[in-house]
């Protein structure tokens, strides 16, 4: 598949600010595997594989565990996540399948519950932009990077 126009070099401005809005979202006060696991989710749902590679990778390089990664599809099924982070996958969910789901009362109540006003307002701010970044990546063809076997 090839690139269908270059996002980064067609819209400097908007670039910027989604450059923007990614650091203060990482300086937000929310945890890093938390972020990286609400992008990965996100990314799955939407068939993002430039953002799933991407996403991958950073959260390995922040200490995410293979297992977490190759399970999250499947969260509800496991244990392995902590109540915060299902609050904050339910959530995902709920907003990237917005059309679907009308962010549902017992989503929001159950991430409520696990983070405060302005954490709620940024994981939701987070799922938003991960949610556009999978956007600009599918409708753009976005190449992965090819990477040698070791």
């Amino acid at each position: 598949m090839s690139e269908r126009f270059n996002f980064y070099k067609s819209a400097p401005g908007g670039t910027k600010l989604m450059l923007d809005m990614e650091k203060y979202l990482h300086d937000c006060g929310l945890e890093e595997p938390l972020i990286h696991l609400v992008k990965m989710r996100a990314s799955q749902i939407n068939g993002c594989a430039y953002c799933l590679d991407m996403h991958s990778r950073d959260a390995r390089k922040h200490g995410e565990t293979e297992q977490r990664l190759y399970v999250l599809d499947a969260w509800r099924e496991t244990e392995l996540f902590t109540p915060r982070e299902r609050a904050a996958l339910a959530w995902t969910e709920a907003l990237t399948l917005i059309s679907q789901t009308h962010a549902p009362d017992s989503a929001y109540a159950e991430a409520n519950a696990q983070f405060s006003d302005t954490e709620l307002a940024n994981l939701t701010l987070l799922i938003g932009t991960i949610n556009t970044w999978n956007r600009i990546a599918i409708s753009s063809h976005m190449p992965i990077p090819v990477q040698k076997a070791a």
